[in-house]
């Protein structure tokens, strides 16, 4: 009898081992920002799109750049989702990263100002909003009036670190500065006020990296599989967002995220989601030289990078040549 136990207990020890074996990897996905655009990571784990592909995913909020930064290089984070001017900034400082999928590819916010600003050549000499600079909203703004032909040393715009973009609107609202470059949900207030929209860039084509996920080239060299399995989930998640037919499970996830009960408010935000997201997740070099150029002045160590060397699509690359985005958003009822 004891022959016998002891024979079940190894079996099922080995049972356990093969168990454990084979279980989801477990992938520590983190965010900085708070608003609608992360509503793909949300879904993909929330859906468990990431565990149909083979992952064990956690979703984490790091509210600070550095220690986010920090948290990849120890390993306690795997894949970040934020922008390309912290890959860059974590190149600059010595971590080995990579881009390995965008949500989006171009700038979409709304170039808002005063009732009295009429005009692009109005805002000259004017007081500009932002939250903070090197920051993607910084980028967005400056690359917008680039491409209105402004620049604000030459034509005197100061350009003013004010906070988050409800803290801007509030800004403008009360005349503390002059313009801004923000969303939709704020723009569109605004505009209801009787201040002007002077030009929205999401028309613009203006090429840039808002959100993307990154990672160390020692876990896109050994995870493979689990790399794969999240640009497939959240492939899924970008498909579930843009199908009309989930669109009030992804209100619902943007209310509970931030913690909003205004279903307009849901609703704006959805909107400027589905505007700027990338059906492909293919990150844009050239956004990404965009964003080198801008923060070049500010860190010289930028200078010798190759941007080109920074991005590593070939898994996301892989999924579109075969068709599986393709046939995602057909299942969802995307054309």
């Amino acid at each position: 009898m004891t022959k016998f136990f002891a024979l079940v207990t190894f079996i099922f020890g080995l049972w356990t081992n093969t168990l454990s074996a084979a279980a989801a990897p477990k992938i520590v996905l983190a965010h900085g920002a708070l608003n609608a655009r992360i509503a793909p990571l949300w879904i993909a784990h929330e859906q468990k799109f990431f565990a149909k592909y083979g992952v064990d995913s956690t979703v984490i909020l790091v509210r600070q750049i550095q220690i986010m930064v920090s948290g990849l290089g120890t390993g306690e984070i795997d894949i970040a989702l934020t922008s390309g001017s912290t890959l860059l900034g974590a190149a600059a400082g010595g971590l080995d990263t990579k881009m390995v999928a965008a949500l989006n590819a171009k700038v979409t916010y709304d170039l808002v100002a005063a009732p009295a600003i009429k005009t692009i050549k109005d805002l000259r000499g004017k007081r500009f909003g932002i939250q903070a600079f090197g920051g993607g909203l910084w980028m967005g703004a400056m690359l917008g009036l680039e491409s209105l032909g402004l620049d604000p040393q030459r034509d005197n715009i100061s350009v003013l670190q004010v906070g988050d973009q409800s803290v801007i609107a509030q800004a403008i609202e009360a005349g503390s500065i002059d313009a801004a470059a923000l969303d939709g949900v704020f723009s569109r207030k605004l505009k209801q006020k009787g201040f002007n929209i002077l030009a929205e860039f999401s028309q613009s084509n203006i090429p840039t990296i808002g959100l993307g996920l990154i990672a160390k080239n020692m876990f896109i060299r050994e995870r493979q599989d689990a790399l794969e399995g999240i640009l497939k989930g959240l492939s899924e998640a970008v498909a579930f967002i843009l199908s009309p037919k989930y669109k009030p499970v992804v209100l619902k996830t943007i209310m509970q995220h931030l913690r909003i009960s205004d279903s307009l408010s849901a609703e704006e935000g959805y909107q400027d989601l589905v505007t700027g997201l990338d059906k492909k997740l293919v990150p844009s070099i050239e956004g990404l030289r965009n964003t080198q150029r801008l923060l070049k002045p500010r860190n010289p160590k930028l200078e010798n990078i190759k941007v080109e060397e920074l991005i590593d699509d070939r898994i996301v690359r892989r999924l579109e040549e075969s068709g599986f985005i393709g046939r995602l958003q057909a299942a969802h009822g995307i054309k």
